[in-house]
């Protein structure tokens, strides 16, 4: 059996839909990140917050205190908000990363049922001409054998 072009225009858009899928992971994996970013950011607003907080008591301004305080707080609702939406992506990231290795099984599936199909249209092929040169020999012998000298 040989491989059709439909089997070739089938891999042809297998590769497409993989290159797509992997595409869209990549871009949920970037979404992630700027996401933890975010929150690697809060983190770090919230840490100056306290030690602007904690500057203060040694030095009795209140002006630093009150603007710790605020980044703190602000620190909180920033985390409060971000990790819901890190979950939400984290999720996602894992459902591209899923429908692409789904989609890549397919496209090899694809490549190797065209592999196996070629392979064994080449060795049919080798029989076959193995086969006619078997045949001329047999007859090239019956031949010189019917022959008088």
């Amino acid at each position: 059996m040989a491989v059709t072009r439909a089997m070739r225009r089938l891999l042809r858009v297998l590769e497409i839909q993989e290159d797509q899928y992997q595409a869209a992971l990549a871009s949920a994996l970037a979404d992630l990140k700027r996401l933890e970013e975010a929150m690697a950011a809060t983190a770090k607003r919230d840490r100056r917050g306290r030690r602007l907080v904690a500057a203060s008591a040694s030095t009795g301004e209140l002006a630093d205190r009150l603007a710790g305080l605020e980044e703190t707080r602000t620190a909180i609702r920033h985390a409060a908000a971000l990790t819901p939406r890190i979950t939400e992506a984290r999720l996602t990231a894992g459902a591209r990363q899923r429908e692409f290795l789904s989609k890549r099984i397919e496209r090899r599936q694809a490549e190797t049922l065209i592999r196996k199909t070629e392979a064994e249209d080449n060795l049919g092929a080798g029989r076959r001409a193995q086969q006619g040169l078997d045949d001329w020999f047999l007859r090239e012998v019956r031949r010189k054998t019917a022959e008088p000298e």
